[in-house]
């Protein structure tokens, strides 16, 4: 298994394989966007002028877990951060490690950014998930997130 942040601006393959990734997830958590909408979101966050970043694993050139995280600002942590949007393995890929290693390499890449900190959520009832960032060393942290569309 191979993990690496991807290089930008990333190729129409790069961004396909990625956008068909997520658009699993998507389906998991509620209706999905469509898949030319999903793909030109996904070749923005991977443009030299966001401030987004992927990280993928990948297992005989076919993707099977990524991370993808803004990097942000915050006075409260003194300089730039992470906000972890997601974190997403394939279903018959999960209990291997690979979320737990896509993971670490993100933290060890944030290290080496200089970067003060890294934020995520999940759900209340994921304690999969809750007992892997419990694991390596993320806290919960209480707040009631709300969201607009605009």
């Amino acid at each position: 298994m191979r993990i690496y942040r991807i290089t930008k601006p990333a190729s129409e393959e790069t961004i396909q394989k990625l956008a068909g990734l997520m658009m699993e997830q998507m389906e998991q958590l509620s209706s999905p966007p469509p898949m030319d909408e999903l793909e030109s979101t996904v070749s923005l966050a991977l443009s030299e002028s966001c401030a987004s970043e992927f990280f993928a694993a990948e297992i005989s050139g076919e993707f099977v877990g990524c991370a993808f995280l803004n990097k942000g600002v915050a006075l409260d942590k003194g300089g730039t951060y992470i906000w972890l949007n997601d974190l997403y393995v394939l279903k018959e890929k999960r209990q291997q490690g690979i979320a737990r290693k896509l993971l670490l390499r993100v933290l060890q890449w944030a290290e080496e950014e200089g970067m003060k900190g890294i934020e995520l959520e999940t759900g209340m009832n994921n304690e999969a998930t809750k007992r892997l960032y419990n694991s390596l060393g993320f806290y919960d942290i209480i707040s009631k997130r709300y969201g607009r569309s605009i």
